[in-house]
């Protein structure tokens, strides 16, 4: 029997099984450049193809390289920031992600690769992505996991310098630097795709979880920020950070809401054509940008 035979969706468990093949459970133990190599290997493998009429250009801002994919008629622009625990992925990880959120929402979206931990920790990955968040006009900011940490704290900065150009934040499966020693992190610290232990070593690689752009959950004052909409994963230790983070933006006024997915892990969004849960959530998300969009 299937070790993932608690979860009810076969694609979902068909994704974890050929991921584990590529990106082991170990994979911690290895050195820095072999788990890029392996996260390498585990995204070329579940990579879908771009959509044809999606225009995608690079460019940089300063010495930070980006991506620009053009969906036709795009009127509204995403700053997208890539997950990886601020030390593995980049443009290409994310590639056939940003691809199709472009397409499938008609919208510009701009992706980083913002320079990755330890060899530099914080604050540059989210200087970088401040930087190019400057360069934008009116905008939705977006990211899974690590990238959903840059995208709220990019809206806590552009709130404490009164800048009102960010329009509502999407947070995927979002590590917001809650307390590793009690709830999700306890509960699923053991789960399929990522480890309370994983989340503890790369919050310890990035070297800024007594900060508040580090660790948005640290700020004491949400009034003021954008409305955002939030993915958690039930099997996954950062599920609670999303509810803690929405129930603080409410209780401040700000309109927040939670998407929960019972049957789904860390990373799903590279299931979306392999799992229908996937899928499905992957189209919610597409919504919800259409909607700060319009």
């Amino acid at each position: 029997m299937s070790k993932y035979a608690f979860l009810k969706d076969p694609g979902i468990r068909a994704f974890l099984e050929e991921g584990e093949r590529l990106y082991p459970d170990n994979a911690m133990n290895f050195t820095i450049a072999e788990q890029r190599a392996f996260y390498t290997k585990y995204c070329q493998h579940f990579a879908g193809v771009r959509p044809v009429r999606v225009k995608v250009a690079d460019f940089r801002v300063d010495d930070v390289l980006c991506r620009c994919y053009t969906a036709p008629s795009a009127t509204a622009q995403l700053l997208y920031l890539h997950g990886g625990g601020f030390v593995v992925g980049g443009l290409d990880s994310h590639d056939s992600i940003c691809a199709d959120l472009a397409d499938q929402a008609g919208i510009e979206v701009i992706a980083v690769e913002y320079a990755l931990a330890p060899e530099h920790s914080f604050p540059i990955a989210f200087d970088q992505c401040w930087a190019v968040l400057q360069t934008l006009g009116p905008c939705i900011v977006a990211g899974d996991s690590a990238g959903g940490n840059l995208a709220a704290a990019l809206c806590l900065k552009a709130r404490d310098l009164g800048l009102t150009q960010i329009k509502g934040q999407v947070l995927i499966y979002p590590g917001l630097g809650g307390d590793t020693t009690r709830g999700s992190f306890i509960s699923q610290a053991d789960a399929p795709g990522l480890s309370t232990r994983d989340v503890i070593t790369y919050r310890n690689l990035y070297c800024g979880n007594d900060h508040k752009l580090a660790a948005p959950l640290r700020e004491t004052n949400f009034a003021g920020l954008p409305p955002a909409f939030l993915v958690a994963c039930a099997h996954d230790p950062l599920h609670d950070d999303c509810y803690d983070y929405a129930a603080r933006l409410k209780a401040a006024g700000v309109q927040a809401e939670v998407r929960e997915e019972p049957d789904l892990v860390h990373a799903f969004l590279r299931a979306r054509y392999m799992s229908r849960p996937a899928g499905t959530s992957f189209k919610a998300i597409v919504a919800a940008v259409k909607a700060f969009a319009a």
